[in-house]
């Protein structure tokens, strides 16, 4: 008897610790599910950067140029991160002589790098154009 007795005890822990394993292991499956369906919500938010919508050549090469340098610090939608925010006509108000804000781009100025040996001027013109144009 003391055999049965033992193994009555052995399989009610045994069921215990499988009852224990399963409730970990369905915790951790919310878990994973909730933190996916955070990554979703995530990227289905993330702000496009604006279609030229006048087909100009010089606003979509801007527009490749925004993307490729100035996004990552400015939002891909202009609205700012790093970089102060550039969408909404902000361009036009803070510098209402485009060349102004063309030496701004070309030269740096604070945190902001210049970009006169890393593109061309008609390329940082394109970039400044699409900035006060689109954004």
């Amino acid at each position: 008897m003391r055999r049965s007795s033992a193994n009555a005890e052995a399989c009610e822990t045994t069921s215990r610790t499988t009852v224990l394993l399963l409730r970990g292991l369905a915790k951790l499956q919310i878990s994973a599910l909730l933190i996916i369906g955070m990554l979703v919500l995530v990227a289905c938010s993330v702000t496009q950067t604006p279609s030229v919508p006048s087909g100009d050549p010089v606003l979509e090469d801007g527009r490749a140029i925004y993307i490729r340098n100035c996004a990552s610090c400015h939002g891909s939608a202009g609205d700012g991160g790093q970089g102060p925010k550039l969408s909404e006509g902000k361009m036009m108000v803070e510098f209402e002589e485009i060349s102004e804000q063309i030496d701004l781009v070309a030269d740096g100025q604070g945190g902001m790098p210049a970009f006169s040996g890393r593109l061309t001027d008609e390329e940082i013109e394109a970039v400044v154009r699409f900035t006060r144009e689109v954004l």
